[in-house]
C-alpha cells in the first residue's frame, strides 16, 4: 500500500502475504507506525491496496467497487475500534440496531436488546454515548460488532482508550463473546499480553511481516 506525501510516495504495507483460517484468532503486533491499522483496513476492505488482492469468504474484495465492499462488510464483518465510533445522537440500543437496520432485519430491536443483555448493559439501553463510561461505550461497540453474527471480527486497539482495569474487563468480554460466536478474530494491538491470548501472533515492522507464530 503506497500513499503520496510531501516527501514523495510512502510505502505503508509492503509484500505482506497472510492467510487467516475460519474461526482462527490472530493478533497483529508491531511498533507505532509499523502498518498494523493500515493492514487491518486493507483486510476489511476499508482501504484498497495499490497492488495485490484480498479475499473474504472466497470473494475478492479488491475486485469490488466501494458499494460492493460495503455490502460485503455488512454481510460478513464486525468492527471494534479504539475510539468506540458510536453515533452520539443514538441510544445504546439504537447504536446496536444500526447494522441490522442497514441490511433490513425485521428483528433489529429484539436482537439488539439481547446483544446488550449479553454484555451486561440491559439497564443502559436508553442511554446515549455521552451518558456512558468509556468501558460501557466499548461494551456497546462489542454488542454492535457481534449482533449480526459476523464471519470475521476486526478489532483495532480495542482497549487503547481505557484504563488498565477496564481494559482487562473489555478484553475478557471480547474473547468471551468471540468464543461463544465462533467468529474469526483479527486483532490489532500494541499490548503483547493481549496479543498472546490469540492463537496466532504476526508482527509487522516497517510495513513488512517479520514474524508469524503461536500466541
Amino acid at each position: 500500500m503506497e500513499v503520496s506525501s510531501p516527501d514523495g510516495t510512502l510505502t505503508i504495507v509492503n509484500d505482506v502475504s497472510l492467510a487467516v483460517a475460519a474461526g482462527e484468532s490472530i493478533a497483529i503486533v508491531g511498533a507505532s507506525g509499523a502498518g498494523k491499522s493500515t493492514l487491518l483496513a486493507i483486510l476489511a476492505g476499508l482501504e484498497r491496496p495499490t497492488r495485490g488482492a484480498v479475499f473474504l469468504n472466497g470473494a475478492e474484495l479488491t475486485a469490488l467497487d466501494e458499494d460492493g465492499r460495503a455490502a460485503a462488510r455488512a454481510e460478513h464483518v464486525g468492527f471494534v475500534f479504539q475510539a468506540f465510533h458510536l453515533v452520539p445522537a443514538l441510544t445504546a440500543l439504537e447504536n446496536v440496531m444500526l447494522p441490522l437496520e442497514l441490511v433490513g432485519r425485521a428483528d433489529a430491536a429484539q436482537s439488539a436488546a439481547q446483544a446488550l443483555d449479553s454484555v451486561g448493559l440491559a439497564a443502559r439501553r436508553g442511554h446515549y454515548p455521552r451518558q456512558l463510561s468509556g468501558g460501557e461505550q466499548q461494551r456497546v461497540a462489542i454488542a454492535r460488532a457481534f449482533v449480526g453474527r459476523p464471519n470475521v471480527l476486526f478489532a483495532d486497539e480495542p482497549t487503547g482508550n481505557l484504563d488498565t482495569a477496564t481494559g482487562a474487563r473489555i478484553a475478557e468480554l471480547l474473547f468471551e463473546q468471540n468464543r461463544a460466536a465462533g467468529t474469526t478474530l483479527v486483532l490489532v494491538t500494541h499490548e503483547r499480553a493481549l496479543a498472546a491470548r490469540c492463537a496466532r501472533v504476526v508482527e509487522l515492522d516497517g510495513g513488512r511481516l517479520v514474524g508469524d507464530g503461536h500466541g
